[in-house]
């Protein structure tokens, strides 16, 4: 073989590489524009987060305290990377498509899309249900009197208590889209229909456990989370069975 033979039969593997640096140069592009935008906006988005505390009493009139000079500005730093991520996630899941699509068969593609709609689908539910029902309740039941004496009063941190916020709606929308990755990985021969049925039992208690880690810790909260985890568990075999995956 010639070197120029040699050459050619490695040039779609280069141009892959290509592909794939282009890709990510974009999405790092992207992700820094949105990081200094979220810097500078910052006043507009950390205020979504305080509103979870506007009627917490604390001491001294405030909400929320920072106990060290450096808290407010290792938080807007902080903060404005994690939505410079988030408000560049099209970006990315788009430069992921245009990589990864040309690749797969006309299942997996299909399989992929439709996998991504109702990916989106469970992050706006969970991102809702987390941030307007399970955080006002979690935050009124830890803070409620009766597990605070009358003359102790609640001096929060600043930093620790935005992430808090910030935490347990990104643990929701992680833990929503275990049926998504459930039904991909029948859908492409990984994992059987009838194996995963099999190990419901303890897939249940596995998905208790994970409610109650990012959870308070109060038994409501975690069947507020678990409860709708096992129905989409059981959904996800469900339409594998009718669309005959996994078989």
């Amino acid at each position: 073989m010639s070197k120029k033979d040699f050459a050619d039969t490695n040039m779609p593997l280069l141009e892959h590489i290509r592909e794939l640096r282009r890709r990510l140069l974009i999405s790092l592009a992207f992700f820094a524009v949105c990081s200094f935008a979220a810097f500078f906006a910052f006043e507009g988005i950390v205020e979504v987060f305080l509103k979870q505390y506007a009627g917490i009493p604390s001491a001294g009139g405030a909400n929320l305290y920072m106990t060290t000079i450096f808290e407010g500005f290792s938080v807007r730093v902080k903060l404005s990377f994690l939505a410079g991520l988030i408000f560049s996630l099209p970006v990315h899941f788009y430069n992921a498509i245009r990589f990864i699509f040309p690749g797969l068969l006309p299942r997996e593609k299909r399989i992929f899309a439709l996998s991504l709609f109702a990916s989106f689908i469970l992050i706006a539910v969970s991102a809702y249900f987390s941030y307007f029902k399970l955080i006002p309740f979690s935050i009124s039941f830890l803070t409620n009197r009766s597990f605070i004496p009358g003359d102790v009063g609640l001096l929060l941190n600043y930093g620790r208590n935005i992430f808090y916020v910030f935490s347990f709606i990104l643990w929701a929308v992680v833990a929503f889209q275990s049926p998504i990755v459930l039904m991909v990985l029948m859908a492409l021969g990984l994992v059987k229909r009838k194996t995963v049925f099999r190990l419901s039992r303890y897939v249940i208690v596995g998905i208790f456990v994970v409610a109650a880690a990012i959870t308070p810790p109060d038994f409501i909260s975690q069947l507020a989370v678990a409860l709708p985890l096992v129905l989409l568990y059981f959904l996800a075999i469900f339409l594998a069975r009718i669309l005959r995956i996994g078989e």
